[in-house]
């Protein structure tokens, strides 16, 4: 088993599709199958589970996942440790969601490339909610993220903006309203995160009211949530940064009498250890130099 091998079943973890991981390797389907083999082979234990349709990890691959994660990042770290001259390089993966990517990151990924044009950068793109675990399994460098609740103690958070968190619906529906004319959360049908912050901080204030939802559709991501509001599946809670710059947003209002909840801080997650590494350490601080430049409350660093 080599370097090559590790990113060949760290690759294939990701995508779970033999086709589009062997392109994504420059392999060939059966090159890439005998990668993996070989890996098994020296490991004595399958990683994955296949069939005609699906490919999935084994608890074994779950578990080498981590490690190899783990053992590619210190890879990296090494060598730029043992980089001539203190230039700074190496490669960092930043994932983020969409809405991330065209709202908060450009100015700061266009002074990455202007001050360390030898740091590569590997964008990957996805629901948020995930990738602060993978920063914890070493899978990921840099997340862009919502501030959790209750802070991991081996991350390290910073702030960049806050958004509200508001509630939406098509533009011409009329949601339905209590007495007091405030939203009514009992009856009107309700489009909401499977997961993640928004969703607990909604579930918290309907516990705390006493209201039994009417969840119409529970979806993954909150570019999936405006979609399906547009479409007039229900009502949505997104984070109003999202709305602003999806591209439904003249087809989609904020609902008004709709609930005040906290709102989101959104910001760049990395492990304390990660900091040590130049190429990371370096993007931290060009991140905390400077502000986006988005509507929203930037917050002081």
């Amino acid at each position: 088993m080599n370097f090559h091998e590790l990113k060949n079943f760290l690759v294939l973890a990701e995508l779970l599709h033999f086709g589009k991981a062997s392109q994504a390797c420059n392999l060939s389907p059966s090159a890439l199958t005998r990668s993996i083999q070989r890996t098994e082979e020296s490991l004595g234990q399958p990683l994955f589970m296949r069939d005609n349709r699906t490919v999935s990890l084994t608890a074994a691959g779950e578990k080498f996942r981590t490690y190899a994660s783990s053992a590619i990042r210190d890879w990296e770290a090494m060598r730029e440790d043992l980089n001539d001259h203190g230039k700074i390089s190496g490669l960092v993966s930043i994932y983020a969601s969409v809405t991330a990517v065209y709202s908060l990151l450009p100015d700061l990924l266009e002074s990455c490339r202007e001050a360390y044009p030898d740091v590569h950068l590997e964008l990957r793109t996805g629901s948020a909610e995930a990738s602060i675990q993978q920063v914890i399994n070493g899978e990921i460098d840099i997340s862009v993220a919502a501030l959790p609740d209750q802070q991991h103690p081996r991350l390290e958070f910073m702030p960049l903006i806050e958004t509200k968190l508001v509630f939406v619906a098509p533009k011409k529906s009329k949601p339905p309203t209590t007495k007091n004319d405030e939203l009514d959360l009992s009856s009107a049908p309700l489009v909401l995160p499977r997961t993640g912050l928004s969703r607990r901080r909604l579930d918290l204030w309907l516990k705390q009211h006493n209201i039994e939802p009417n969840i119409n559709t529970e979806v993954s991501g909150n570019e999936g949530i405006l979609a399906m509001v547009r479409m007039g599946c229900g009502i949505g809670i997104v984070p109003e940064l999202v709305l602003e710059r999806s591209p439904f947003r003249d087809d989609i209002r904020k609902i008004q009498g709709a609930p005040n909840l906290a709102p989101y801080v959104v910001g760049l997650c990395t492990t304390h250890k990660n900091l040590h590494r130049p190429a990371i350490s370096a993007i931290w601080q060009l991140a905390a130099n400077s502000k986006p430049q988005v509507k929203g409350h930037p917050l002081k660093k």
